[in-house]
């Protein structure tokens, strides 16, 4: 048997516990090209909040009755006779909040465990690590020098931005939310400041850590924070828009930037990043990275969790602010 979480509802605000229901169902039979894969960790991201309502997006919305997508990784151990993959091969990809699933492969990569453990190729060598490595160079285009300004800078993704920034010479601030967050990111992840969001002033922060203003600010929570940076922009400033986590459940209408026209005073961009546009570029990011990696420049870490029953719990820390770096749950049992 094969325990699924399913989605019952679409939740109006913060989701609950009755969004999803825990179901146990026969698993099938693989196809001649397919294979069948036995999930062991999924990956937690803020975007899954997004995936949840009826909207259009850059991704279709989870169909009430379906399997709660999610990034996962896990281990082939059975495979039809004309599949891509065989038994023993470690695929990530989108298998979905479950303990098995079945695919032709499509969407699904082979990795090397003997160079990184499962957790980093749904962390800082999966999704988040590659949304922070485009999202920071290519949208970003940080230059040596510049000031660089980052919201959730101790999550998965903000916390590897701003490493990634320091690597390339830049002034890294962050934000992130209470003393012992903004001690880890300073002390443990290198950046210059770290803003606490929850004791201090956010635009006396900034004033204070960037005092002839922002050359990148990349933002992962939108709502006043943002509004604060746009007031802080300097002449030619990219603005990075990679999520809002502030705003994903709201009961009112989202809350827009107030402070727009700064982009306009100051010829600046503010530009969306999906990091599903550059998957044919995934495979250089992640050699980059995992050089970084192995060179003591980058640091990672996974909060990991363990359980399938447990889902909804951890799926919670990703806005309660209990968690640090990329939230995992632990799916296989032992």
């Amino acid at each position: 048997m094969n325990k699924q979480v399913i989605l019952k509802k679409r939740p109006i605000g913060m989701p609950t516990a009755d969004t999803w229901e825990l179901q146990s169902n026969t698993i099938p039979d693989v196809a001649d090209n397919q294979v069948l894969v036995k999930t062991h960790y999924i990956s937690l991201d803020p975007a899954m909040r997004g995936w949840l309502n009826d909207a259009k997006s850059y991704i279709p919305p989870v169909a009430i009755d379906e399997v709660m997508r999610a990034g996962t990784i896990g281990e082939v151990i059975k495979a039809g006779a004309e599949a891509k993959f065989k038994v023993g091969d470690i695929l990530t990809g989108w298998g979905g909040v479950q303990q098995y699933f079945i695919t032709d492969g499509e969407g699904h990569f082979k990795v090397d465990t003997s160079l990184a453990p499962m957790t980093k190729y749904i962390g800082a060598l999966g999704m988040p690590g590659m949304t922070a490595y485009f999202g920071i160079l290519e949208v970003g285009k940080i230059k040596e020098g510049e000031v660089v300004l980052v919201s959730g800078a101790a999550g998965a993704v903000g916390s590897i931005v701003g490493q990634i920034a320091k690597i390339k010479g830049c002034t890294v601030i962050g934000i992130a939310g209470g003393p012992e967050k903004c001690k880890y990111v300073v002390e443990e992840l290198g950046f210059d400041a770290c803003i606490d969001y929850k004791n201090e002033k956010i635009s006396a922060g900034i004033k204070t850590h960037c005092p002839k203003g922002i050359d990148v600010y990349f933002d992962n929570v939108g709502g006043d924070i943002l509004d604060a940076a746009l007031a802080r922009l300097r002449m030619h400033a990219r603005v990075v828009i990679c999520g809002a986590i502030s705003q994903y459940n709201a009961t009112t209408h989202i809350q827009g930037p107030k402070n727009y026209l700064s982009l306009l005073v100051n010829r600046a961009t503010m530009q969306g990043m999906v990091v599903f546009d550059y998957a044919n570029r995934y495979k250089e990011a992640g050699m980059q990275m995992g050089q970084w990696m192995m060179q003591g420049k980058l640091k990672t870490e996974e909060d990991i969790y363990e359980g399938i029953e447990n889902f909804f719990p951890t799926f919670e820390r990703l806005f309660n602010g209990q968690k640090r770096g990329k939230l995992v749950l632990k799916i296989i049992e032992n």
